[in-house]
């Protein structure tokens, strides 16, 4: 490996780690908010899909008897 490549990845990974202390991390109470509320709109996201697709599904099969 070229001394050029060794430093070119060390720059990286400094580069990279400057980045990371930029993050600003949520706490425990934000995450857990933020948790429940895309859960709660995944399952209400699920359940409408669910609904749209058995009201199809009886219409294509009045459709197809």
């Amino acid at each position: 490996m070229s001394e050029k490549t060794k430093t070119q990845k060390k720059s990286w990974f400094k580069g990279l780690q400057a980045e990371f202390k930029k993050i600003i991390w949520p706490d425990r109470r934000t995450l857990a908010r933020q948790t429940t509320a895309v859960v709660a709109v995944s399952v209400a996201l699920g359940a409408v899909i669910a609904v749209i697709d058995a009201i199809l599904r009886y219409g294509i099969d009045l459709l197809v008897k």
